[in-house]
């Protein structure tokens, strides 16, 4: 999957300036940066959510835009705010969505890797921030996607939710599939991802392993070279 010279703009703000991303097959990509960085624009842009001023995407040697019936076959996408039926339960909203998919994954299985299986009789209104958020990631991966964009992966979720979403990512990781994390947790960046690109006021100022960019900056850790390279303080996004 690659991203070349990304630029979106509203009015005189431009949110996204020429982002380049290229992230190989089985790659787990974090994306860190403050709030309003850009950073979901781009990953909209990315997933075919949104149209880009100008720049081209593939994935798979796809076009989101163009050929957007196929890039729905291979790739999911869990954004930060979760809209669906309200009145429709776990298990309803699963089989919905497999229904999208020639060969989707067992409803079990996703009820497994996301920790739903006592709330799969609860209706969508009726689950917690945390569960919306952690069905949201069940239905990313309905279709055995071999493309996944995560943007903010485990916001409002408690401790043992939160790692039991990172086992289930280390599992895709394992299965080849690529993965672009947006994420503020710099404990679950150092964990989960093989490179990091940092993007600030639009731009990717820094593309590194966490020890590269570390390094780098001189720094003890992530956070320290996170405020080294851009000049800000990660928020905290829990």
């Amino acid at each position: 999957m690659h991203a070349e010279t990304l630029h979106k703009r509203y009015g005189d703000k431009v949110a996204v300036d020429d982002v380049s991303l290229r992230i190989e097959t089985g790659e787990v990509l974090g994306i860190l940066g403050t709030n309003g960085a850009g950073k979901t624009t781009t990953v909209e842009m990315i997933a075919g959510l949104r149209t880009p001023d100008r720049g081209r995407v593939r994935i798979l040697g796809l076009d989101p835009q163009r050929d957007r019936a196929k890039v729905r076959q291979v790739l999911g996408v869990q954004l930060q705010q979760a809209t669906l039926h309200s009145a429709l339960t776990v298990t309803e909203l699963i089989g919905l969505y497999r229904g999208f998919y020639p060969s989707p994954r067992p409803a079990e299985e996703l009820l497994d890797l996301v920790g739903l299986q006592e709330q799969r009789s609860v209706r969508f209104e009726k689950l917690s921030g945390g569960q919306q958020q952690r069905l949201s990631i069940a239905l990313a991966l309905a279709g055995r996607p071999r493309v996944v964009i995560l943007d903010e992966l485990t916001t409002g979720l408690d401790p043992r939710a939160r790692r039991q979403m990172w086992k289930t990512i280390e599992r895709l990781r394992d299965e080849d599939v690529t993965i672009l994390l947006v994420s503020h947790a710099m404990e679950e960046v150092e964990r989960l991802c093989d490179r990091v690109a940092l993007i600030d006021a639009g731009r990717v100022i820094a593309l590194d392993t966490t020890k590269g960019l570390v390094t780098s900056a001189g720094a003890a850790n992530l956070d320290e070279a996170f405020l080294a390279l851009t000049g800000k303080e990660l928020e905290d996004s829990e």
